[in-house]
């Protein structure tokens, strides 16, 4: 996601099979071999349960969102981005915490898009809403694996992601000088592909450093749930889509000049927007509701 103003080895699922091939796709994700990329034939991550990951990484932070049915989320680890705007991306929806908008069903965090005249506190009357989650003030972190498993929405004009932002973002300057990683970005006309994406300072918006990972033989990321993951170390950042390493960012990726700003905290955010200048706006196609369901979140730190 552009911010306001423009703007190894997974975790295992908490259902699913082992299957041998997504573990070896795994090992060869952490010796540095790349499974796919661009167009790459993936495993469904529903079916698969790699295991916990090996190596020296160590559990930092989770939530595994197993609070009963119609809960909100934990507020001592998500807070909300509330009201319209825009966002500085001509998006269309009201941001709402609202359990119409965000709950806790069967094990997963729901983010609902709907379609539906909403007031918000701006007093603007727009046609949708939805939610986005952030960790801001209460969990950010240098470096690690972030991971989560994800189950996205389908449909023109919908634009659901897994992000950061870097915690100095209130501070003079700003986005994107505080740094952004989209970790998963998904625009619904292209149902078959996500985005791997960092921004910051000379490098942003359409000029950001992204590559694109897709599944193979007309799948959907809406029709199971996936894994996606960062690997983050210092001058390299690393984008992974059920086990399959896609991209890899490093100083000497930037352009000339550009500063390196990924040496600091970042919190993590989940939303699905609904419209925008990237995705376009919904169409007689699109169906409401929509839901992003996530399995987990998972942050690692690397093992003394």
């Amino acid at each position: 996601m552009m911010h306001p103003t423009q703007i190894d080895a997974p975790g295992f699922p908490k259902q699913g099979c082992a299957e041998l091939i997504v573990f070896v796709g795994v090992a060869l994700a952490l010796l540095g071999v790349p499974g796919a990329t661009g167009s790459a034939a993936a495993s469904g991550a529903s079916r698969s349960k790699p295991g916990s990951p090996s190596g020296d990484w160590k559990l930092a932070w989770s939530d595994e969102f197993n609070a009963p049915n119609g809960s909100v989320p934990d507020p001592a680890k998500w807070t909300y981005d509330i009201g319209g705007k825009g966002w500085g991306n001509k998006e269309l929806e009201t941001y709402t915490n609202r359990r119409e908008n965000v709950s806790i069903e069967n094990g997963m965090l729901v983010i609902r898009a709907l379609k539906e005249n909403y007031t918000g506190p701006d007093g603007i009357a727009r046609e949708y809403t939805s939610a986005r989650l952030l960790t801001k003030k209460l969990f950010s972190q240098t470096y690690g694996r972030f991971e989560a498993r994800i189950k996205i929405p389908y449909g023109q004009g919908l634009w659901p992601a897994f992000w950061m932002l870097g915690n100095d973002i209130d501070k003079p300057g700003g986005w994107p000088g505080c740094g952004e990683i989209d970790i998963m970005e998904n625009i619904g006309r292209e149902p078959g592909m996500i985005h791997g994406t960092v921004h910051g300072p000379q490098y942003f918006g359409a000029k950001g450093i992204g590559a694109p990972y897709s599944l193979s033989d007309g799948r959907r990321f809406a029709d199971d749930f996936h894994i996606f993951a960062l690997d983050w170390e210092p001058n390299q950042i690393r984008f992974y889509a059920d086990g399959n390493l896609y991209h890899t960012v490093t100083p000497a990726s930037l352009p000339a000049g550009a500063k390196w700003v990924y040496d600091h905290p970042f919190f993590i955010i989940l939303n699905v927007a609904v419209g925008g200048g990237w995705p376009g706006n919904p169409d007689a196609t699109t169906t409401f509701p929509q839901t992003m369901q996530v399995d987990y979140v998972r942050v690692y730190q690397r093992g003394k």
